[in-house]
């Protein structure tokens, strides 16, 4: 039986009237999976068994006319940066390769009250550092769309998974555009919430104040319904918001958009650095929210220029501070040590010294030693201080804008997917990738990318929405009514 998996609303449905079973639907993913995971290599471990087990559990329940959770019977991938307490995390490092979890996040924990059907981990650039999923010890991921580009980074085998068909749902994280960008590269939804929406209890961390896990999905729709299930107040999340819940999926559901104010951010699309493509997919936005009846108003963040610099201090020195505690006694890979090594500096720094050089890949020492440099006494205040700063005016700019506007309009990258190893002896340009989404973490505030067409070489190309802090559902009705319009969502590859 073929049965579409691009699609978690209408797998409910399906499920509901009698016509699937979960474990039809979960046997199809995996299927699915088989046939692209030797090409794609989206996923750092597979769990099959326990999968189909929980998708005869969900069917037994169902025949009995017992509850079911929001999410029952949908195949949903986790990226491996969440703690699973019957899955390895590894973070697609060495240094966690063989590390199991005693515990499951609180997304996690989430997923499996929903009763949706977590079909394994999935691949990432190393501790989440990277916009290519280049720097995973599990290898690279490849773009479904053209699999000699990029899938986007850090969540790329969470974005390419969904595009390659395997999955309706997946679960990534945003420290500096780590959903949306990914999510633009392969065509797909993903939606970044507000700063302390979703919990990031048992989220290995790599920059504690930007780090925020999200949904991907094909669509809106299925983006709200699984942020529907993974918000709300964690107590042992001392980031938590102790806020009432919104209402995702009743947003996602509005198309009428008449009245909105919708800013353009003209720094953006006035960047020197805008590929043609992106500028005329803003472009042709802009037009359909006006003639959809949402005013259009012109928006300027001045100190947007400051956000690549500004993130590449802040992150780096977070993570600087996050990865000390792998240092082979406390956590992480022990690197096997001889008598004879240990004559200069004695057996327990060159324990630490060796087993970080072990564990560790190249773009994540190059940030540790960045981030240690930057708090280094004499730097503080040059770099870190001075960082901090410039993100306060950051937000500013974010504040004042959203004084004017409801929702903000603007591109998620610089240019399409590119080629891979394109980028990855030069990171500057890599990093630049990021150029259209740190502000959003830096400020904490939500942002959403969806597709809005294709290049003439068939890569997609998406838009970015943003809006103030807790403005979900101002974001969701936003992008919903553009997905109600155009079919740009609906595409999909030839894998």
């Amino acid at each position: 039986m073929n049965i579409p998996l691009d699609s978690a609303t209408s797998l409910l449905r399906l499920q509901a009237s009698g016509e699937l079973t979960a474990e039809q639907i979960a046997a199809a993913a995996f299927a699915s999976i088989r046939t692209t995971e030797p090409t794609i290599n989206a996923y750092t471990h597979l769990a099959e068994a326990a999968a189909m087990a929980a998708a005869r559990d969900v069917d037994r329940r169902r025949a009995a006319g017992k509850p079911l959770g929001d999410l029952a019977g949908i195949p949903v991938a986790v990226k491996d940066v969440l703690c699973t307490s019957d899955m390895p995390t590894t973070c697609s490092s060495n240094m966690l390769r063989n590390f199991q979890p005693p515990y499951d996040a609180t997304v996690v924990a989430k997923l499996r009250q929903a009763d949706a059907i977590l079909v394994g981990k999935t691949n990432m650039d190393e501790f989440a550092m990277g916009a290519s999923t280049e720097t995973s010890a599990f290898g690279v991921t490849r773009n479904p769309w053209n699999h000699q580009a990029t899938p986007g980074g850090s969540s790329g085998g969470a974005a390419a998974t969904v595009a390659a068909g395997n999955v309706p749902l997946s679960i990534g994280t945003d420290t500096g555009g780590s959903i949306r960008q990914p999510a633009a590269f392969c065509g797909i939804t993903g939606f970044k919430p507000t700063y302390g929406r979703v919990s990031r209890f048992g989220l290995i961390a790599f920059a504690s104040s930007l780090d925020q896990v999200g949904p991907m999905a094909w669509s809106v729709e299925d983006a709200a319904l699984l942020m529907q299930v993974i918000g709300g107040f964690e107590p042992r999340d001392s980031t938590s918001l102790d806020v009432a819940s919104a209402d995702y999926v009743t947003a996602a559901g509005q198309a009428n958009i008449r009245g909105v104010r919708i800013g353009v951010i003209r720094e953006a699309l006035d960047s020197d650095g805008l590929a043609e493509p992106m500028r005329r997919a803003v472009s042709d936005a802009i037009n359909f929210y006006r003639d959809a009846g949402a005013q259009i108003v012109d928006v300027h963040l001045p100190y947007s220029r400051f956000g690549v610099p500004t993130y590449y201090v802040i992150a780096p020195c977070e993570a600087s501070s996050n990865l000390s505690r792998y240092d082979g006694a406390h956590y992480g890979r022990r690197a096997e040590i001889s008598e004879t090594e240990t004559a200069d500096l004695g057996p327990l720094v060159t324990t630490y010294c060796r087993s970080r050089a072990e564990g560790f890949g190249t773009e994540v020492k190059r940030r540790i030693m960045l981030g240690t440099y930057a708090l280094s006494t004499g730097y503080y205040d040059a770099y870190y201080l001075k960082a901090l700063k410039a993100r306060r005016l950051i937000r500013g700019d974010y504040d004042a804008a959203f004084e004017q506007v409801d929702v903000l309009l603007g591109p998620v990258t610089p240019s399409p997917a590119f080629r891979l190893g394109e980028k990855l002896d030069d990171p500057l340009q890599m990093y630049l990738c990021d150029l259209f989404t740190v502000g959003a973490n830096l400020a904490g505030i939500p942002a959403i990318s969806i597709p809005a067409g294709l290049t003439a070489d068939g890569l997609p190309v998406a838009i970015q929405l943003q809006g103030p802090p807790l403005g979900e559902t101002a974001v969701l009705q936003a992008a919903a009514a553009f997905q109600a319009a155009t079919d740009f969502h609906c595409r999909r590859p030839s894998v």
